[in-house]
Order: structure tokens, then sequence, then C-alpha cells
């Protein structure tokens, strides 16, 4: 069994010199936990301003260095975009791609998605593919939902892992996550309708935080954090969370 994964994306929520001291603290803190980051693999996906810096911050402390997007080429007339060979370059190891707010603000559609996935695979970065269905609907019709997504985002990309984090779209910035019972049924869902992709590690996102992990089922790898890991404190005791659930 891969150990269990927690990965935090910061969006564009800190200046810079914050995002730059949220990453010191956090190797500090992983660091004081013995064998934590052998026995769980964490994430860090900063704004791109700071992805350099926070790499440098980051390197040799056990917690990658991710990104929160990419361009679906590598080069090019590509005014504003960043490109993957760009993030190897500096470290990532990490890639989110087709997040709900990409997806409704940025309106990116399901081939641009699918281009993206392979960008990342191409440039041997490790897709953290962001599914959910919009509107809360039942178990079964929200896994028949994500399972669509993953499959339309693989379609041109055979990547040897691929993170998912899933995020009921309405559970995104909510005051509470989705309730667990929900979740896991989805989650099992999920897997179950995805049994033959291989490296898969699932992951909960949309409002999940300190203390949500264990009431989860098995089925799901780790948490996908978001505002609730602001605090570095927070990120390491979901971590911990992780280490004592794998163990148990």
């Amino acid at each position: 069994m891969s150990a269990p994964i927690v990965a935090v994306s910061l969006k564009m929520y800190f200046e810079r010199a914050r995002t730059l001291d949220y990453a010191r603290s956090l190797v500090e803190l992983v660091g004081a936990e013995q064998g934590l980051s052998d026995a769980v693999r964490m994430a860090v996906l900063p704004d791109f301003l700071t992805v350099a810096e926070a790499g440098a911050i980051l390197d040799g402390s056990g917690i990658a260095l991710g990104a929160q997007d990419l361009c679906q080429d590598d080069r090019g007339a590509r005014t504003g975009e960043v490109s993957g060979a760009d993030l190897v370059a500096l470290g990532a190891r990490v890639v989110e791609v087709g997040h709900a707010e990409r997806r409704t603000i940025y309106h990116e559609d399901d081939a641009m998605i699918a281009a993206k996935t392979a960008a990342a695979v191409r440039n041997g970065i490790t897709p953290l593919l962001c599914i959910g269905e919009s509107e809360r609907s039942g178990e079964d019709e929200a896994a028949a939902a994500c399972i669509a997504q993953v499959r339309s985002a693989l379609a041109g990309a055979q990547p040897a892992e691929v993170w998912l984090g899933y995020e009921p779209h309405w559970a995104i910035g909510a005051p509470a996550p989705a309730p667990s019972g929900y979740v896991s049924t989805v989650c099992n869902g999920i897997r179950e309708g995805l049994g033959d992709v291989p490296g898969l590690s699932l992951l909960y996102g949309g409002s999940a935080g300190p203390g949500l992990l264990g009431a989860l089922d098995p089925a799901i790898d780790g948490l996908f954090l978001g505002r609730f890991a602001h605090d570095p404190a927070a990120f390491v005791s979901v971590a911990k969370e992780a280490r004592e659930r794998a163990a148990a």
C-alpha cells in the first residue's frame, strides 16, 4: 500500500512574504516530527511567483513542490502561461489540473483539461487531477460523473501515477466539508470504477481540515487541503493523522 498523501494549495491567498514564511515554518515543523516525511507524502502548491523560492526552501525536506496549473504546450505563443518543462526545472513534482475554479471562472473544458494532463505526463509531473460533481446529487450519480471526468482527462495520457483530488464543487469554500458518509460512498464508487488505472491515489478536498481523515473510508488515501491548512501546524496535524491512520 502506498503512503498516504497530504497536500495543500495556497491558491492566491498569501502575499509573497507570507508564502515563503509558510514554507519555512512547515519545513521546521515537519523536521521536528521524526519519520513523518517518510510515512506521509506531502506537497505544497504555492502561487507561480513563489514556486522557485518555495522550492528552494522545501528542497530536501521531504515535502514535494507543486504548482497550481500549467500550460497545455511547453513552448510557443502562449502569453501569460507557464510551461510544464519550466516547472520541472524549478523542482515541481506535482501539478494541479482541472480545479473547479479553472473550469468555471476560466471556462476550461474537458479538451483543455485532457491537454494539460497530457502536458504534465509528458514532462514527468504527477497530475493532481481535480474532479467533482457541480451540484449535490446521489452518490452513484456523483461517482459516475467523476469517473467520466477522469476517463476524459486521461484519454491522451498514461501517467505512471495520478492523484485524484475529489472535491464536490458545492463543498468548496463551504463552512464544513461534505458529510463523511457521502464522501466515502462516492470515493468507493470512483475507486471501483477506475480499478484499471495504475498508480491512482484518491484525495478528498472541499473544506477538508484536521479531524476529517479518520472519519473517511480507507478508499481515500489522504486530503487535499485549502484554507484550513493556512496555519502550518494544522497541515502537520493532518499529516500526523494520516500517519496514525496508515499505521492502525
